[in-house]
Parts: structure tokens; sequence; C-alpha cells
């Protein structure tokens, strides 16, 4: 009996679309029959080594087809998929699959050496896919097993546990407001009507090719775009990382239909020497969240007749919360959009009473998409939701007469560069415990590559000196890169309330106009 959890959807799709290909990677295609083939085999393998329902099995890898099958596999066996983020530190990592209690890691060889060194501090077992990458030469030890070993030496079939829509599927973490990131719980119901969602709003069909070059543990990519296009019976061009040339070549030479991405992927393409003799004619959607597209690229597109659908979401919905057609992108330009299908929001204003049409306030969101909760975090999964059941996304916005909404401020004091969401929180800490650092706020100012980045404003103590290159130094082995600031100024002292707050306010102010351009 096929389940009615996501685990179940590709022997579907086998059963009408069994020869039509589901994803094609490094030129290569493998169809609905053949994936659901594997996943089947690789599912029965897990439980032969004794991965259970509610057990966690966590990834770490460039986009790989991989990913795609363990995610299924985990799936029909009720077992929970941790996807990890492959530019975390080693740290941060260790830490996910520790919290997350997960009691497998499967990685891609190119990150061999940070997944042994993460699953070596919790003793957890781990399979490697083995690419044999020539950009990618690695060291195996011999004692780890290899995914393709795994797959060939999989048991015969075994009995499918139950498994129904309000089931866990997914623990993605976010990044922490406290300094540590928080594990949201997306059930099968969540992934199954955010799906529902993009297929309403998107008008997915199942002869499109939709290119991916987005990471796919990021829930944009996951939830937007590789979970949907599966669900139709279309075909996913995986991967496995971007590069705007390659994304370029790959749009022509396999009609991709649609692309996603963040705005600094849509502007790379641009500037690269591909563009100008680019065939992008296949090209129908292009999606792009994260922030909004700047006017000269959305302008570069519209030039080749082309428009983007953006939108506005959150890991803790699946993620959409709302969509922007294309056909409003230039007369509501900066604007995130009407609500998703089967999505709503509203816009709560001050003491906690409905905003007007045009008055700011928090955005709220309720939906089936909505997630569960945060693994083993009462406390924030409470604080998470209003008393009358709305999810608090700790964003200012405001809603028009006719329902389009525009986000104007982060509560969450969030800096997102290059659509990689950086909590500002979580920086300071690291700098904190850097010695001679009495005082620090940390601050997104503009970027005109990658939107904005980390900007770090620094109190000393008497005698200490710290400059950006010793500043990244010391954080190398606490923090990914890409929330390390790059940029510093030491200053006398922060500006700060009477209670002692540092006002950000007044530094956002300070540094509006300061741009890096590297």
């Amino acid at each position: 009996m096929i389940p009615d959890g996501i685990g179940g959807w590709l022997r579907r799709r086998a059963r009408t679309s069994a020869d039509h290909p589901a994803i094609v990677f490094r030129g290569e295609g493998t169809s609905y029959r053949e994936l659901a083939d594997r996943v089947d085999r690789i599912a029965d393998a897990l439980a032969a080594r004794g991965i259970r329902a509610g057990d966690r099995v966590a990834y770490l890898g460039n986009n790989h087809p991989s990913f795609v099958e363990l995610l299924f596999a985990s799936a029909l066996l009720g077992a929970i998929f941790v996807p990890l983020n492959t530019r975390l530190a080693v740290r941060e990592l260790a830490y996910m699959l520790g919290q997350s209690g997960s009691r497998l890691l499967v990685n891609t060889s190119p990150l061999e050496p940070e997944a042994a060194a993460a699953a070596a501090e919790l003793g957890i077992p781990r399979i490697v896919v083995v690419e044999n990458h020539p950009d990618d030469p690695v060291t195996i030890d011999a004692a780890v097993e290899r995914f393709d070993a795994l797959l060939a030496g999989a048991p015969d079939a075994r009995a499918r546990p139950e498994v129904v829509l309000d089931d866990p599927a997914m623990i993605i973490y976010t990044s922490g407001t406290t300094g540590r990131p928080k594990g949201a719980v997306l059930t099968h119901g969540n992934l199954t009507w955010n799906a529902l969602n993009v297929l309403a709003d998107y008008d997915v069909v199942s002869t499109d090719r939709a290119l991916m070059v987005s990471p796919l543990f990021h829930v944009a990519s996951l939830g937007m775009g590789c979970l949907p296009v599966l669900a139709k019976g279309a075909t996913l061009l995986l991967e496995e990382r971007f590069v705007p040339g390659d994304a370029l070549r790959t749009i022509e030479r396999e009609r991709a239909t649609s692309i996603s991405g963040v705005p600094t992927t849509f502007q790379l393409m641009v500037e690269a020497p591909e563009w100008a003799t680019a065939d992008l004619s296949s090209l129908r959607l292009m999606t792009c969240g994260g922030s909004p597209v700047p006017a000269r690229v959305r302008e570069a597109y519209e030039a080749r007749g082309l428009h983007f659908s953006g939108g506005y979401g959150m890991t803790e919905s699946a993620p959409g919360v709302t969509m922007l057609p294309p056909q409003h992108s230039v007369s509501r330009a900066g604007s995130a959009g009407l609500a998703h299908f089967f999505t709503r929001f509203r816009i709560r204003g001050t003491e906690g009473v409905p905003a007007r049409p045009g008055d700011p306030g928090e955005i709220e969101v309720r939906g089936p998409n909505v997630f569960a909760g945060y693994w083993d975090d009462d406390a924030s999964t409470r604080d998470a939701f209003t008393d009358d059941g709305w999810l608090r996304t700790g964003d200012i916005g405001s809603v028009d007469e006719a329902g389009f909404l525009s986000i104007s401020d982060r509560v969450k004091d969030m800096i997102i560069s290059g659509g990689e969401n950086i909590y500002s929180s979580e920086v300071e800490l690291a700098i904190a415990a850097i010695p001679g650092v009495t005082g620090v706020a940390v601050i997104g100012v503009p970027h005109e590559r990658w939107g904005e980045v980390p900007h770090a404003v620094v109190t000393l103590a008497a005698g200490a000196t710290l400059d950006p290159e010793e500043l990244v130094a010391q954080l190398s082995t606490r923090l990914a890169r890409y929330k390390t600031p790059r940029t510093l100024e030491i200053v006398d002292e922060l500006p700060r309330t009477a209670s002692g707050k540092v006002q950000k306010h007044v530094l956002r102010e300070r540094y509006r106009l300061y741009s890096q351009e590297t």
C-alpha cells in the first residue's frame, strides 16, 4: 500500500509517468520508475540498519540525486530528514546533529572532512556518496560505508509503517535569534500543502523542465522548486552548484522552462560573458525570493521578454506565504504579492488590533503549510504562535486594499546576504567571546552583489586591538564564512538606551549609505 505521506509520491508518479524523466543530473536522466525503485531499495537498506519511524537521518552535501533519494526513503520509513547547510562550520554542524538526535549522517564526498569531524564529535555513523568528481579529490576512510554499496546490498522489501500527513517529515534549522539555531519541524502535510500552493499559483505542468541551481538544503529551493516539480511529474534539472555561465548553457541545452533563485543568482547571470548570446526563449517562469530584485537586474531580464515572480516566506511556513504574479512584476515592483492559494496572512497592529490597509504591523500567518513547532523546544514553539493560533513572523509589513503585501522591516533583526539568512545576535555572541571585546553590534550594510553583508561595530578594552583579518581568523571555526563580518569599526561606545540596550536603528542610519563592493 502506498503511504499518505510524501514518501508515496514517487511510486504514485511511477504509475502514471513511469518513463518520464524525473531528474537530469550531469546530463543523465533518471525516470520516475527508476527513481521510485531506487528509493524503495534505499528505504529497505536503511530499515535493515535499524532506522525506524521517528528516527532522524541527516544529509550534508551539494545538490545531488542522493539528496532526493534519501529524503523520500526516509519519508517511506516515517523517519525524519535533516538537511544540513553545506556552508556551516563543523561546530555548527555538530550542534545540529546533536540537537536533532540524528542517528545517521549521509554526506557527499566533497564534504567528507566536515562531515567526518562533525559526526566524530557525537559518534554518529556515516554513509558517504562518492562522487568521483575531478574538482573534489578527497580521501575517504575505508571503514566508512559507501552509498552505492548500501543500494546494491539492499535486502528484500520490508513492510512499511503507516505514515500520515500529521507525522513529522523534516527538521530544517533556522538561524537563531538568541545565538542557537532552532529546528523547525515540517510535517508531511506542511510539505504537501505548500506544494499544492505552488501548483495552484504557478501553473506547473508535467512538461516543465525546472532548473535547480540553488541548494536543496534551503527550504525555498526544496519547498518551492523540487517538491512541487516531482509531485506534478515534471523534470528537475539538477545542478550541483551554481555557476552563472553553466546555468545559462543548461537553460539553452536542456530547454529549461523555469528557474528559481535569489537576486544574486540572477545578477551574476546577467554579468556572465555568456549572457549576451544565451538562448533563453524556453523560459516561461522565473521565481526569486530572499529580497526584492534590483531594478537594473529586473530590467535586464525584461529586455529579454522575461518577468520575475517574487514572494515572501519563511522556514516555518514550508516556506510560501505570498507570491507576486509575473504580470505584476513591474506595476507592483517591491511588493511581496498576494497570499498563496491555501494560506492566509494578517497584519496585527499596535495593541494587538488588526491594522487598517496601508498601516504597518506584524505579519501573522495561518494555513495547512504552517509548521508544527520547533524540535525539542516547547518554549520557542509557544512564543511562535498567537493565542488564536496564528504564526508570528517577526516581520513588519502592510497590506493594501487589493491584498498585496509590502515588507518594511525585520523585527528579528535578520540580515539577508545573497539569499542566506544571518541573525546578527548569533554573530554578536561569537564576536563577544573574542578576548578584549567589551561590546558589539552587527548590522547589515548595502553590498552591490550580495544585497547586504554583516558589518561589526565593536568596543574594546583598553590596550586591546582587533582588525578585520584577525576577526575573520578568530571566527573561522565558530561561524560559517558568509556570516563573518569582513569589515568592522572600533568605536569608543555604542549608542544605547537608558536600560543599556544597543540602539541598532541609530547604527543602521549611520551606515545606511555605507556600501561594500568586494
